[in-house]
């Protein structure tokens, strides 16, 4: 096992509230440990192209307690071309990277198996994602900011909905998974959470309906995972139109709202302690492993486990909803 040096840091996908705090906590880790650090800018658009700056300390001041990413990130087409990674490789080598460490979600990972697979460079990946879609990880970063937002968001429309005695459908993201829409329903006290995982199983709008969720009401509100399965917030809202017009259906698509503000303190300790955490796994020889939380403990799982494991809902969860819901 040669000795690692130089440590490069992208982020890549979606970017998610906390990636500055776990930029900040790889740099500081590593500089303790006496390592050089390299910040690649826009994910892997900045391996291909060598856009590529050093960090120190000062680098990552004051930026704990931004959104976004200060590395910015970019979708790159031509890295998924051979070509294209053999450029970053060659631009890695050029300057004297010897790991890396990438910050994204599930197409961040996918990413990073190949180029490690390809080439002599160990990889340490973060789960960053609000989706918390990922496998061998209980929370990913900027998880508990988009559901915190979305209890916000919902916590104001729900003033609406009881004044003019509406049905309304608030579209949370989570194209391949629900739990920001479960969640947010329990914390925000709405009436049901319509899923991707229970879209094959049943017909969760006539349920829904069936349950005479307004008998005792004069208002609801149902957050609706964005995932086509589903139908999306709009196609909910015109299946109720044209199914069950006693009701007064409105659609509010909350978007990329989800995805800004500054971390809350959960997301930022998670972070920071992943961070740190990479740079552990990285001297202590791990190489192509996601950095994760289990059970308050760090963990590490192979990319592989990582983007193909899938992690179930909780169906008292579910049931949970109906439960207060009455």
């Amino acid at each position: 096992m040669r000795r690692i040096k130089k440590v490069g840091i992208l982020t890549s996908g979606g970017d998610a509230p906390g990636m500055n705090a776990a930029i900040r906590a790889i740099t500081r880790s590593a500089i303790y440990n006496n390592l050089n650090v390299v910040g690649i800018r826009r994910g892997y658009y900045g391996l291909v192209f060598n856009d590529m700056v050093p960090f120190d300390s000062g680098s990552v001041s004051n930026i704990i307690q931004q959104g976004g990413t200060i590395l910015k990130t970019a979708r790159c087409k031509e890295f998924i071309s051979d070509e294209g990674r053999f450029e970053a490789y060659k631009n890695l080598c050029a300057q004297a990277i010897d790991a890396l460490v990438v910050i994204g979600g599930d197409g961040t990972l996918r990413g990073a198996r190949i180029f490690a697979e390809e080439n002599d460079i160990p990889i340490v990946a973060l789960p960053g994602t609000i989706d918390n879609d990922l496998g061998g990880t209980d929370i990913t970063i900027g998880y508990d900011t988009a559901l915190n937002t979305i209890i916000e968001a919902v916590d104001k429309i729900r003033d609406t909905a009881t004044s003019h005695e509406r049905l309304f459908f608030v579209e949370v993201m989570g194209h391949m998974a629900g739990y920001l829409a479960l969640n947010g329903a329990i914390a925000s006290g709405a009436e049901a959470a319509i899923i991707p995982e229970r879209e094959t199983e049943i017909d969760q709008l006539a349920e829904l309906v069936r349950r005479g969720f307004r008998k005792s009401k004069n208002s609801a509100i149902v957050l609706v995972a964005e995932n086509p399965a589903t139908g999306g917030a709009l196609g909910l809202a015109q299946r109720i139109k044209e199914e069950f017009p006693e009701y007064d259906a409105r659609v509010t698509i909350l978007g990329h709202l989800q995805r800004g503000g500054s971390p809350t303190a959960a997301d930022r300790i998670l972070a920071s302690r992943m961070g740190a955490e990479a740079i552990n796994a990285l001297m202590a020889g791990q190489r192509n492993v996601m950095i994760g939380s289990q059970n308050g403990r760090m963990v590490y799982t192979p990319f592989t486990m990582a983007v193909t494991q899938k992690k179930p809902i909780k169906e008292t969860d579910i049931e949970l909803v109906k439960i207060l819901s009455i």
